[in-house]
């Protein structure tokens, strides 16, 4: 039924902003009725999708009140945005980060509380069925008590990436940009990180930012973890290239989480569960099981749940909350690297 269908503006017309915008005009629950960008993409991405196009938020605003608004804008406009949807009643979804510092995304959870206004973050990994199912996995025991956990993010970026100059300053390196995706769906499946001790180095190409980093976690539960981040290696491990989200980057069969526990392990986004049926030994044989699991688009089923939060019949999967705890994270990580110190973030 048409008085169903969400209105959703999407505010960013680049890269992010045009898959959101494909998600939003397949979901059959919600219509993109205006794209918010100044520049030359916006005018474009409205045409495709048959939406209105304004050059701010303003000047939708005064045009129009959609039922949501997607950020997927710039870091350093997250927060003046959000606040502005916010201020108006309207539930927001933020791309990842949720702000470019901790205080900014503070003031964001701080504003959705007081106005009662659902923000979500783009963290969309976490509406990949398969992170559902290995969440559903590990509350069911089948991993034991998880001690150890161990990811890599390791790929190529190409020369021209870097030819915008923001690319190559200071907070705009891996950390940053692809490490706070993994800090999310590591909070999500192994409990909250309390302590993190990092080490960066930017010898490969000498730009401003890291390029390549080595982090050790504590989590609350007492398991270690181990992450392994370059952008200067020509590797399959790494998100982009095992889980087949987006059809940009090469698929492989390959792992880039391990969640290691007493009873059990399992890789990721492959799901291999690794068990011993006749008892847990290094001298007992070891099986393998794939876990089956029908594949969804994540962008698409992250509209499907913000048309529902919207409608209120969903609460926020991802929370501001969430998306203040892993800026808390990689803040704690920049400060180790540069200090050389374990940073607690109790």
């Amino acid at each position: 039924m048409m008085h169903d269908v969400v209105r959703i503006a999407i505010a960013g017309a680049g890269l992010i902003g045009h898959r959101h915008a494909a998600a939003v005009s397949v979901v059959d629950t919600t219509r993109l009725s205006a794209v918010v960008d100044p520049g030359a993409a916006g005018p474009d991405v409205a045409r495709r999708h048959d939406a209105a196009h304004y050059e701010s938020l303003d000047r939708l605003f005064d045009a129009e009140v959609p039922q949501g608004v997607i950020l997927a804008t710039p870091n350093q406009l997250h927060v003046p945005m959000a606040l502005a949807c916010i201020e108006r009643g309207i539930p927001v979804l933020v791309e990842k980060p949720l702000a470019d510092d901790v205080a900014g995304a503070r003031r964001i959870v701080d504003a959705s509380l007081a106005a009662g206004v659902p923000v979500l973050v783009g963290h969309h990994r976490r509406h990949n069925p398969l992170i559902a199912r290995a969440r559903a996995l590990i509350d069911e025991g089948r991993l034991g008590r998880i001690t150890a956990v161990h990811s890599s993010t390791w790929l190529f970026k190409p020369d021209d990436y870097f030819e915008a100059s923001w690319r190559r300053k200071l907070g705009a390196g891996p950390v940053s940009i692809n490490l706070i995706h993994d800090i999310d769906v590591l909070r999500y499946l192994c409990g909250e990180i309390e302590t993190v001790q990092a080490m960066t180095s930017n010898a490969v190409r000498g730009f401003e930012t890291e390029d390549t980093a080595a982090v050790i976690l504590r989590f609350s539960n007492g398991a270690l973890g181990t992450l392994g981040l370059s952008d200067t290696v020509v590797s399959a491990c790494s998100w982009e290239l095992t889980a087949g989200e987006n059809p940009m980057y090469p698929s492989t069969d390959n792992s880039c989480y391990q969640i290691g526990g007493t009873h059990g392990s399992l890789s990721l986004p492959n799901l291999a569960l690794w068990s011993q049926p006749e008892g847990r030994s290094w001298w007992k044989p070891i099986s393998e099981t794939r876990v089956p699991l029908d594949n969804e688009d994540p962008l698409t089923r992250q509209v499907r749940h913000f048309a529902d939060v919207i409608r209120g019949t969903a609460q926020p999967l991802i929370t501001a909350a969430d998306g203040l705890a892993n800026q808390r994270v990689i803040e704690a990580i920049s400060k180790s690297a540069s200090t050389s110190q374990s940073i607690s973030l109790a």
